[in-house]
């Protein structure tokens, strides 16, 4: 039975609304133009000021993606344009035109500036320890500033997908900016108001270029419990809950609340470093694939809302291939064992979390499916404030998670050598190679197709086991319309969200 399913009783709740700022409901923040309260995952412990810093905390990039403006955002046919208007390269694909908006201006009144934005991303690049590498792409030395609203962009190598690389997480703040230990000035829809990290107002910025928000104010609070989240719907004291439990939402939506679907978004793979007893032996990572049911851990963890993966770790994103086919199969697990020396049981222990929902159930389940092959799992379940910092890209076995971000991020974070978070040390074998091979190209369909085959590759011979890729669930108040539902970093834009009534 699921520990935070059903252990939390009224007075737990009560304490974690209290300790997260959750508020109820009152006369001044209902109505068509009022406050959207929307409880996010994140720890408050390690809530943020730095928009450049790590996002592992979803409240604080959901904040940020408000307060700043960014390049260029995700869109349903691709890339669109945000604070610049248009990428364009030369005949190299190493030289970027980047022209911005010329009406975008700081809440101080001060324009935003092609200064500005290349503080900004240079700023990305000092903290690449803490962003995985997010500007790790562009040489920034080499890149300067051609006059108030236009910008010349170089990256490292020919890039094909620089307006994909600018998207989302490119908050622009004013040059110079040093103390973040505060929100510094931003240019985005919304502006701070009050509070602080973990539980902050915002206020609508009505001098932003953009299309006006329909709300007044938004409240964004850092709860980590998932079912804490859920339970702040439930009980009126917030008007969406980001990334519930499944059980949470199928409850939630005979009580009359509604659930939005963000399709196959989350991805919990079972990481086998490839450098690692005993994984660096082909052999045992096969058999480690075969003994595995997807089937089950579909309908078991994601309650079969979702779809099989085939080990493809980005199967949402658009260059992604048909998922191969696995069949479970534990007598040929049992061989591969066998024949690696492990006929006698192979005694491992898989660390997990419980950040986001389902991650402890999934580890179970896997513990039980492989006793059969010969292999005894020891499950560990980590308390999340430290689980991304001391197990995450560390440990040779536990269960990682992916949100729905696209492949050339992935890749850039945790598939090259030279990524930051390379956590089944892959990338060898000319992979790389032919990873550059195909942002050289500029073909796009020949691109993509260049892209899934990469994909293809790693599925059969990676250190990742892709069970299945569930949908994202975030549990919504009647009345609450225009919540994104879109892949990655688009759960973060809801500054066109409404709350018609309450």
């Amino acid at each position: 039975m699921h520990r935070r399913q059903f252990i939390l009783g009224t007075a737990a709740l009560a304490a974690a609304l209290v300790a997260a700022g959750c508020s109820a409901p009152s006369a001044e923040n209902t109505g068509k133009a009022g406050t959207l309260r929307y409880a996010a995952v994140g720890s408050p412990a390690t809530a943020s000021h730095d928009p450049h810093g790590g996002l592992g905390n979803e409240s604080d990039a959901m904040r940020f993606a408000l307060l700043y403006d960014v390049l260029t955002v995700p869109g349903e046919q691709g890339t669109e344009p945000r604070l610049a208007t248009s990428w364009t390269p030369d005949e190299s694909l190493t030289n970027w035109r980047i022209e911005l908006r010329d009406d975008a201006t700081f809440t101080d009144g001060e324009p935003v500036t092609a200064a500005d934005v290349l503080f900004s991303l240079r700023r990305m690049h000092e903290k690449a320890a803490e962003n995985y590498g997010r500007m790790g792409m562009f040489d920034l030395a080499a890149s300067e500033a051609k006059g108030e609203h236009t910008l010349r962009l170089i990256t490292r190598t020919p890039f094909a997908e620089v307006g994909q690389a600018l998207e989302s997480a490119t908050f622009i703040v004013p040059e110079g900016s040093e103390d973040f230990s505060e929100p510094v000035t931003g240019s985005g829809p919304f502006r701070m108001d009050s509070g602080d990290a973990e539980a902050a107002v915002l206020a609508r910025n009505d001098d932003w270029w953009g299309p006006r928000p329909p709300l007044e104010r938004i409240e964004i609070r850092a709860i980590a419990d998932p079912q804490a989240r859920a339970d702040a719907v439930a009980s009126g004291q917030a008007d969406v809950a980001g990334s519930v439990n499944p059980a949470a939402a199928r409850t939630a939506e005979q009580e009359g609340l509604r659930v939005v679907h963000r399709q196959g978004v989350t991805v919990y793979p079972l990481v086998m470093r490839l450098d690692s007893e005993p994984f660096d032996d082909e052999r045992v990572r096969e058999a480690v694939k075969l003994a595995v049911d997807r089937e089950q851990l579909l309908d078991t963890v994601f309650l079969g809302q979702g779809t099989l993966a085939g080990d493809l770790l980005t199967p949402a994103d658009p260059t992604a291939p048909e998922p191969p086919e696995r069949t479970r199969d534990l007598d040929r697990a049992r061989e591969l064992l066998t024949e690696a020396g492990y006929g006698d049981g192979l005694d491992l222990t898989l660390k997990t979390t419980t950040a986001y929902p389902g991650m402890d159930d999934a580890a179970t389940l896997i513990a039980g499916q492989l006793e059969p092959a010969g292999v005894n799992i020891t499950v560990d379940v980590v308390p999340q404030d430290t689980y991304w910092t001391e197990v995450y890209a560390q440990e040779a076995f536990y269960v990682s998670y992916l949100g729905g971000i696209s492949f050339l991020d992935v890749a850039r974070v945790a598939l090259l050598p030279d990524s930051p978070t390379n956590e089944t040390a892959w990338g060898g074998g000319g992979w790389a190679e032919r990873f550059d091979e195909a942002m050289a190209e500029k073909d796009e369909p020949k691109r993509a197709e260049l892209l899934g085959a990469l994909q293809r590759e790693l599925a059969e011979d990676g250190g990742y086991v892709v069970w299945a890729a569930g949908d994202g669930l975030d549990l919504a108040r009647p009345g609450v319309s225009g919540l994104p539902t879109g892949p990655g970093f688009q759960r973060l834009f809801i500054d066109q969200v409404r709350v018609d009534s309450r």
